[in-house]
């Protein structure tokens, strides 16, 4: 009898059985996508190096995927993103290697990017990838707005201590799963 990889394969495996029946409806995944890109283009406002970047890049299409989840994102001539119309051609095709969530967010607790294959325009690619390194939501200056400054500063500096610690958690249970710990 083979052993589970992971102490989640029976809610990896859940997940997939019941993802890929159970399918919203079109017009909540437009809506989520809108939302996304909302957001996206709220963050990508707080850094103008990033809007010329992507005003360069205007009308060219790049397509998201994740297991049953896509997106296809267009930019706009003011440096913004926008949901690509429907039937459009994506010049650069981005898909998450990784299958599983929580393998997904024990990189995102590490810091690590996840593992994509990228299929297209590699200089594309690179302008994409320098987004990913280099645009960073400003949760603290946000949250300043809606309560002020000291609770605002107050809160992101808590939420960067549990960040740490799960950081820290995660990688030394991944570090003992995969029998680098050493003895004490």
């Amino acid at each position: 009898m083979a052993t589970p990889s992971s102490p989640f394969a029976f809610i990896d495996d859940l997940f997939n059985r019941v993802g890929s029946r159970l399918q919203p409806p079109a017009w909540a995944v437009h809506e989520i996508q809108h939302r996304a890109v909302l957001f996206l283009n709220h963050v990508l406002q707080q850094e103008p190096e990033a809007q010329q970047r992507l005003t360069r890049q205007q009308g060219r299409v790049v397509k998201f995927e994740w297991r049953f989840v896509t997106m296809q994102l267009v930019a706009t001539p003011a440096g913004l993103l926008d949901l690509a119309p429907e039937g459009a051609v994506s010049e650069l095709t981005l898909t998450v290697t990784e299958e599983s969530p929580f393998g997904l967010a024990r990189a995102a607790f590490r810091g690590e990017k996840p593992a994509v294959r990228i299929e297209g325009d590699v200089q594309l690619a690179a302008e994409v990838n320098w987004l990913v390194d280099h645009v960073r939501w400003d949760v603290e200056d946000d949250l300043a707005r809606a309560i002020g400054d000291v609770p605002a500063h107050t809160l992101a500096t808590g939420a960067r201590r549990v960040a740490g610690a799960l950081r820290q958690f995660v990688g030394e249970r991944s570090g003992r799963a995969g029998g680098t710990a050493g003895a004490e």
